[in-house]
């Protein structure tokens, strides 16, 4: 802390993270390193698998390794401070630490908000512009885009980190969160925050609800082209490439929504925290088996390694 006059500034937050549960704080950390060890490599697996196999060099594959690639860094942006943390008695992050953590965290989540789109329009036009996918879906419209999701996620982030440079933080420093999210950081300000409030939502519609259109009239372009379809066979097909990427947007915003509407009076409880595990920890594990159980060529590739391997 730094005294300045008859005010105090804050230079560093204690989170609280899980240590109001001490009897299974242990459980809590095998339970939090698995899946933080897991969501690592099957998301690093999924990139090298398809940067090696010249077949999957394809404008889905190459979002999909981007998406890998984001939650690799979604998912540290948090855990590795939580699990960090386990054990110290002093769970303390600095000021500039927090928004360093704050800035990761957001910049990934609202890229990732951003690469779902794009991979909704993949699938757009391969579905209802089969002929023409391959000259609409080049490698330097693809790089552009991919390229596009992470400078307007960066945009997004740095605009409320921005923000939050202009607030002060006078007293109390305790985070009721694992890791420092945005509404319990906005509870412990002493100064106004109407202006950061307000950029939140308006970020929120630019890449919540915004994104979510269109990828919804994406999905409906794409079920008229299906129904189009005059074989059963290629209705199914045309479906189970939709059924991966329809399940993991599911679960993203589905998650995204529930935290936010949770937290957004800034009050965190354990329900709360670990409902936060579920969208930061959870769905970034969860993300490259979905893909890979419905994927046929990411299947038929595993199934070509396992048989490399035995034979070597």
């Amino acid at each position: 802390m730094i005294r300045g006059g008859n005010t105090t500034e804050i230079t560093s937050f204690i989170s609280v993270g899980f240590s109001d549960f001490p009897r299974i704080i242990a459980m809590l950390f095998v339970v939090f390193l698995l899946i933080y060890m897991t969501t690592l490599t099957w998301n690093m697996c999924l990139i090298i698998l398809i940067r090696i196999y010249a077949h999957l060099h394809t404008p889905m594959y190459f979002f999909l390794s981007n998406l890998s690639f984001i939650d690799i860094c979604y998912v540290s942006a948090t855990a590795s401070k939580m699990l960090y943390n386990f054990f110290q008695n002093q769970k303390i992050i600095t000021y500039v630490g927090c928004l360093v953590q704050s800035l990761v965290f957001l910049t990934m989540g609202l890229s990732e908000s951003c690469l779902m789109t794009v991979m909704a329009y993949d699938l757009y036009a391969a579905i209802c512009n089969p002929l023409l996918y391959s000259s609409i879906m080049s490698p330097t419209l693809c790089g552009q885009m991919v390229l596009g999701s992470y400078m307007a996620g960066l945009s997004g982030s740095l605009s409320q980190v921005c923000a939050m440079l202009q607030l002060h933080f006078c007293g109390p420093n305790v985070i009721h969160h694992f890791f420092c999210d945005m509404p319990q950081l906005l509870v412990l300000s002493c100064t106004d925050t109407f202006f950061l409030q307000l950029l939140t939502i308006v970020l929120t519609m630019i890449f919540g609800i915004v994104n979510a259109l269109v990828i919804m009239i994406s999905y409906v372009y794409i079920v008229i082209s299906i129904m189009k379809i005059t074989s059963a066979k290629g209705r199914s097909k045309a479906f189970n490439t939709c059924a991966s990427h329809l399940t993991a947007v599911s679960l993203f915003y589905t998650a995204s929504v529930f935290v936010y509407l949770s937290s957004s009076t800034g009050s965190s409880s354990s329900f709360d925290r670990f409902a936060s595990v579920f969208y930061t920890m959870v769905i970034p594990m969860v993300n490259p088996l979905v893909y890979s159980l419905r994927n046929k060529e990411i299947k038929e590739t595993l199934k070509r390694l396992q048989k490399r391997r035995r034979y070597c």
